[in-house]
């Protein structure tokens, strides 16, 4: 298993951060996530337990497709995507910082493809770049959201 974690803090209260993140999820999922390039709701209704979605993405170049579900909901603290056709686990957790948010997001691959393996250390480098830049472009969607909304 590889895991990459990235933290941030967010410049806006917790209510609010877990609302773009969790909540909103579908709406601003492919906003933080520029290579998700279609997200498709399986599930009918809010984002909860057991709500599933299909994913296309394009990351380096190569395309993917995958469905996930919310495994795990702890409002106000985390949520947890798991991969359902693929063997990955996408966490965002929140921490109550007063006036911002400590946000943390971690990306588990629990299994790399034979063909992959001898490239771990690639993958490995790679997934942390990735954890980190997005919880940045977190941060700013979040934040830029904060100050056109008030």
């Amino acid at each position: 298993m590889i895991t990459a974690t990235a933290e941030v803090l967010v410049f806006d209260e917790i209510a609010r951060v877990y609302q773009f993140v969790a909540v909103d999820f579908v709406t601003n999922y492919p906003r933080w996530s520029p290579e998700v390039v279609r997200l498709e709701p399986l599930s009918v209704g809010p984002v909860q337990v057991g709500f599933q979605a299909r994913q296309v993405r394009v990351d380096q170049g190569h395309k993917s497709e995958s469905v996930f579900e919310v495994a795990e909901l702890e409002p106000l603290k985390r949520v947890c995507f798991q991969g359902v056709s693929a063997p990955y686990c996408s966490i965002y957790e929140f921490d109550d910082r007063g006036s911002s948010t400590s946000l943390t997001f971690s990306f588990e691959l629990q299994a790399l493809e034979p063909r992959v393996r001898p490239f771990e250390k690639l993958v490995r480098i790679a997934l942390q770049d990735g954890v980190k830049r997005t919880v940045r472009k977190l941060k700013l969607l979040i934040e830029k959201e904060m100050l056109n909304n008030g």
